[in-house]
Order: C-alpha cells, then structure tokens, then sequence
C-alpha cells in the first residue's frame, strides 16, 4: 500500500492536487508537442471566451466559481501574451470586458481538436475500469457537500 493511500481522508486534497498537477503536466505536454504554446490552466477562460465573449471578468470569476482578483490576475497574463483584450463595459465603466485578440482566437481554432481528444482519451482512461467512471460523480458529491458545510466548520466540530 502506498504512502497516500495508507492515509485514507488525511491527504485526501494532496492526492487530488498530485493527480490535478499530473493531468496538467501530461496536456501541457501535448500542447508542446503539437507546437502551441497555450498552459492547461488557462483551459477554463479559454473555454468560457469559446462561447461567449465579450464577457465581464466578474462573470468569468462568477462562472469559474474563483476570486475575481484570480481571474484579474489570469486575464492581465493573457493580455501580456497578447491572447486577450479588455475594454470598459459601456454601461458601468468599473468592469472590464474580456475578449480574446486575433491571435488568442487563432490559438482557440488550435487548441479545440486537442480538447475533443483529451476528452476522448479520458473517457478511454475511465473506461479501463469500472470505479474509475464514478469518480466525476464523487467529486460533484464532496463539492456539493462542502458548499453545504464548509470542510474546517466539519474539521472544528469533529475536535468537540
């Protein structure tokens, strides 16, 4: 039995951090080996921009269910890389759109047949067993759980 898994519930979150860093590393590859040089990380604002843009950043964060300083701090990088562009919204000047540039729109139409097959060979991945499937479901189940009751309030009252 290894380390992590002798631990059970003690290192639940750096097991899932050390298989999140692993799925990263493993795309990142990909990506650098087709020659793009696009980071897995910033999959999620690419995604959300695919589908609609402009889109105020504080929607972004809203949807990504994340701080609105990261996502700030995610679209300053894009911009610096020249994948994004903002704008003031031109009803409330305090918010900024988000939209991709030309050349971060080029990169969408290279990077999207790379997600149809991460999304394929996860699914063949989770195919080669039968637990592996439930697993998108267990992690929707301990989300929801912890938007119940945050996990410290649980932490706190198990130490009484």
């Amino acid at each position: 039995m290894s380390f992590y898994s002798s631990l059970g519930f003690l290192v639940f979150g750096s097991r899932l951090r050390r298989l999140s860093e692993y799925f990263l590393s493993e795309v990142n590859k990909v990506y650098e080996q087709a020659g793009i040089p696009f980071e897995a990380s910033w999959f999620p604002v690419f995604y959300i921009l695919g589908k609609e843009q402009p889109m105020p950043l504080i929607d972004i964060a809203a949807q990504l269910e994340v701080s609105h300083s990261a996502i700030s701090q995610l679209v300053t990088s894009l911009k610096k890389k020249g994948l994004v562009k903002t704008a003031p919204c031109p009803d409330d000047g305090r918010r900024q759109l988000v939209m991709l540039s030309k050349k971060g729109e080029e990169m969408l139409q290279q990077i999207q047949p790379i997600w149809v097959a991460i999304s394929q060979a996860m699914t063949e991945l989770a195919d080669e067993n039968k637990m592996s499937r439930q697993v998108l479901e267990a992690v929707t189940a301990v989300e929801n759980s912890v938007e119940a009751a945050a996990l410290s309030t649980r932490i706190l009252k198990a130490m009484k």
